[in-house]
């Protein structure tokens, strides 16, 4: 069988066992082994048929067996297990991907590189490390480094690479995850590669692992726990019902409020991930050229972090002012608030960054940043010190993922002296005495060790393993997915809270994710969890997606919870007119109108929909006023043209179209003040402003079409219905 063919047969098996249909599953499962060599797993399918053969017998016979729903549970878990386990073992055999030739070498791994085996060198790597501090010139420092990196990279291979922990892995597992010995890092590397490992195949030991990890007492180790879970979650959304233990201990976390806030800031950092394609096209697109172009205006700037005490140093206020005329000062901003909120915006600048041997190898993506990683230790010394210390410091501060603070590393180090100097020395006195600062590059450290931070910047290492790694397209691509952990049936008490929902749905609101918003917000409503301002985004949504009648029925119910409310009132307006009620429209327009009676939006619209009813003159007194209170309102002149027109004004109506054409003219004004200059019988001037609306429209079809909805009103405005085909042949 080829790759494609064990997908489409594993599918199929998952489909039926998803069915309910354990037999069928069984059957089809026994045919997917028929070939294969490991019969331990054809051992497992032959005792679970069985079990399953019996407990039907049992149930025709009408013996009552108040434990079987445990049995038909635990049957269909132990074949989805071995379903699991009989793709891995095809796929091994003829896929050339990554994992599978890591599957196929593990099995080449002596016996004693097992999990304790390893651990234990992983702890005497702090006394390993002492000890070369106190010989001469750190003598063995590369061998011990090599020893330790090469245990780590041992560890994490071999761990992605099985599928299955037994019992005994399990307990060693556990083991490693209490020792007080074992440096912070090893301990976070592991974690990414259980993780890895989980992403290939479900594995009850390693999620019930994860569990545990997430009350460890180092932040960097609980937050990348906490991520694993997540996203173990969302590629196996059904599969813990499998498990009662498990969904057991959800319940069990769910009695500690915490647990759920941290797993739905975790949630939203991931959704928040899924915008950094958005991201890096504008800052490559806008921001970057942007800041590029006004280069000159950068340079001559204050930051505010400059000594002004000397009227001399004083710069031009007219820069600042070109500064934010450039547009630069919003796009800035713009830049800043999105770093704030997590936002991944050093994508763009990173990902040309990815090409030193060091990613060459997938482990290295989930290094924890160390400034004793070998690596580095090449680069920039054993201490880091002058512009090294400087460098460290920033790196310390939380500002970067990983993998991201080593490319930064690795461009510094191969870049020339002279040129690292320029680039620290850009910045100003007073930054190095901040970062010098005790007190401040602690507030620095502080920030990198809070738990949203360290979660939000694994997740961006993740990401970019996913998008960069020379292998990405190997992987299953979760960013790609839609993401929605609150529909998950073992989390629906987790972060079915109305605080929490309320959270997920903001984010898809100002991301202007609609239809996930509302999803959301009508899970809140279900929950009679309700507020004006709920029912008000709800109406928005479906606003946005043309469900008018539905976002009316929203909108209602918030101005009953606040009402008078004129931003409510206005959408009323809104969808009413989209829905073409414009007796109700004008009534919530009027209403707006008492509120707000300067409101230009609202003064347009009255005035369309009484020119929708037909009521011109009254419609004109509201474009009347629109036009006085706004200078060369050409939308105002638009319909006062249009109004005057149609209710018999023909002069009028020439008078402000002759103000559009001397403006920003579109087709349609060159087409109705063709109009109004044939009404008014002049008629070469008509067949002129008809050729130019011609020309506007792009071609002939959109002309005779545009006209064509004219016509009617052409003929009530006295136009001879059988001049009509000659003025169309005028115009050409």
């Amino acid at each position: 069988m080829n790759e494609q063919t064990i997908q489409e047969q594993y599918q199929h098996i998952i489909s039926l066992l998803q069915q309910k249909r354990l037999k069928e599953a069984q059957s089809l499962l026994e045919t997917f082994l028929w070939d294969s060599s490991n019969w331990s797993l054809r051992n497992r399918l032959e005792q679970a048929q069985t079990s399953y053969r019996y407990m039907l017998q049992y149930m025709k016979q009408g013996v009552n067996d108040p434990e079987r729903p445990k049995l038909y549970r635990k049957l269909l878990a132990e074949t989805w297990e071995i379903a699991d386990q009989a793709r891995l073992g095809s796929l091994d055999e003829v896929s050339s991907h990554y994992y599978h030739s890591l599957r196929k070498n593990r099995k080449r791994l002596p016996e004693e590189y097992d999990i304790a085996t390893l651990r234990k060198v992983l702890e005497s790597f702090p006394d390993d490390m002492a000890v070369c501090r106190l010989m001469p010139n750190n003598q063995n420092l590369d061998a011990v480094l090599k020893r330790h990196e090469e245990t780590n990279q041992v560890l994490f291979l071999a761990t992605w690479s099985n599928s299955a922990w037994t019992a005994k892995d399990e307990q060693q597992a556990k083991e490693l995850l209490e020792s007080e010995l074992l440096p912070v890092n090893d301990l976070c590397l592991f974690t990414s590669a259980v993780t890895l490992s989980l992403m290939e195949c479900f594995d009850m030991r390693k999620f019930a692992w994860l569990l545990d990890a997430t009350t460890h007492a180092e932040t960097h180790v609980n937050q990348r726990a906490l991520v694993g879970i997540a996203i173990a979650l969302h590629i196996y959304p059904a599969r813990l019902s499998y498990y009662p233990e498990l969904t057991a201990r959800l319940s069990l976390f769910n009695e500690d409020s915490s647990f759920g806030k941290q797993l739905n800031r975790v949630y939203i950092q991931l959704l928040r991930s899924q915008e950094t394609e958005k991201i890096d096209k504008k800052m490559r697109e806008e921001i970057i050229p942007e800041m590029m172009k006004n280069v000159s205006i950068m340079r001559n700037m204050k930051f505010g972090f400059e000594d002004n005490v000397a009227d001399e140093n004083d710069l031009n206020p007219d820069w600042e002012k070109a500064f934010e005329q450039s547009g630069l000062g919003d796009k800035i901003r713009e830049m800043n608030e999105l770093q704030l909120e997590g936002a991944d915006v050093y994508m763009s600048t990173f990902a040309q960054l990815k090409s030193y041997p060091f990613f060459r190898e997938p482990y290295n993506w989930f290094y924890p940043f160390d400034m004793q990683h070998s690596s580095l230790i090449k680069e920039f010394g054993f201490k880091p010190t002058g512009d090294n210390a400087i460098l460290s410091l920033i790196l310390q501060s939380g500002f970067f993922c990983d993998s991201d603070k080593y490319s930064l590393c690795f461009t510094m180090a191969h870049i020339p002296q002279t040129q690292r100097e320029m680039m620290l020395s850009q910045m100003t006195s007073q930054d190095l005495n901040d970062l010098a600062d005790e007190s401040k590059s602690s507030s620095l450290r502080q920030y990198a060790q809070r738990p949203d931070v360290n979660s939000n910047q694994y997740i961006h290492d993740l990401y970019r393993f996913f998008k960069l790694n020379q292998r990405r397209l190997e992987f299953r691509d979760i960013f790609k997915e839609e993401i929605a952990l609150h529909r998950i049936p073992a989390l629906k008490e987790i972060l079915c809270k109305p605080g929490l929902l309320a959270a997920v749905a903001d984010f898809h609101f100002r991301k202007q994710h609609y239809t996930e918003a509302l999803e959301v917000y009508q899970n809140l409503i279900n929950q009679n969890h309700t507020d004006a301002d709920i029912f008000q985004k709800a109406g928005y949504c479906l606003q946005k997606e043309k469900r008018y009648k539905e976002a009316v029925s929203a909108y209602c119910k918030a101005d009953i919870l606040k009402p008078d409310h004129v931003w409510t009132i206005r959408h009323l307006a809104t969808c009413y007119r989209q829905m073409r009620d414009f007796t109700s429209a004008l009534e919530y327009y009027r209403k707006a109108e008492t509120i707000q009676p300067e409101n230009h939006n609202i003064l347009f619209y009255t005035g369309s929909c009484l020119a929708e009813q037909e009521k011109y003159e009254e419609a004109l007194q509201y474009f009347f006023k629109l036009d006085f209170i706004e200078n060369n309102n050409v939308k105002a002149w638009r319909a006062i043209g249009w109004c005057s027109f149609v209710s018999g004004k023909h002069e009028q109506a020439m008078k402000y179209y002759n103000k559009i054409l001397d403006s920003r003219p579109l087709a349609t004004d060159y087409l109705n003040a063709g109009h109004v200059a044939w009404r008014l019988g002049n008629l070469e001037k008509a067949a002129e402003l008809y050729g130019k609306a011609a020309l506007e429209s792009g071609s002939r079809e959109a002309f005779r079409e545009m006209f064509s909805k004219d016509k009617e009103t052409l003929i009530k405005q006295g136009i001879n219905e059988k001049d009509i085909p000659l003025m169309m042949d005028l115009a050409d």
